[in-house]
């Protein structure tokens, strides 16, 4: 058994107000806690990593591709969830007029190297619409935590 306590477990702040703590886990699945700000939205992205998100608060959106020229989305509400396939392309969105708080599962597991990564290559290329996800490596503790701080 290997408990995570959220008081101290690593923390990224991709964006002002955006803020994904994470849980338990391995290198099979991950668990972030995420606050995202009313307005708030992901940019369009996709990873290796099959995604179910869980909403604990508030309201989002998910929004993945068209169909029929139109952008397909979800509206999700508290304990609604959304299961998203990997490479599928996909933003999401607070839509509510609150601060929205969820729960994100992704298998396999990533660390924080997959939006660490991405902020360094999009500064080394230029290029902000980057969408080549990383799986990241867990720590040897399986949580994904590192001893020295912060990644």
């Amino acid at each position: 058994m290997e408990p995570v306590e959220f008081a101290s477990a690593e923390t990224y702040e991709p964006e002002a107000g955006w803020r994904r703590v994470s849980l338990a886990g391995s290198d099979r699945f991950s668990f972030e806690w995420f606050e995202k700000p009313p307005g708030h939205s992901s940019p369009v992205h996709n990873h290796e990593n099959e995604q179910v998100c869980l909403v604990v608060e508030g309201e989002l959106t998910v929004y993945t591709g068209e169909e029929n020229g139109e952008t397909k989305s979800v509206s999700l509400g508290p304990f609604d969830s959304v299961w998203l396939g990997s490479w599928e392309s996909h933003r999401i969105e607070n839509t509510g007029s609150g601060t929205a708080v969820g729960i994100d599962v992704f298998a396999p597991g990533r660390s924080f190297d997959f939006w660490t990564d991405r902020a360094d290559d999009d500064a080394d290329s230029g290029d902000s619409d980057d969408n080549s996800g990383s799986n990241g490596d867990r720590s040897a503790d399986g949580g994904g935590h590192e001893d020295d701080g912060p990644e």
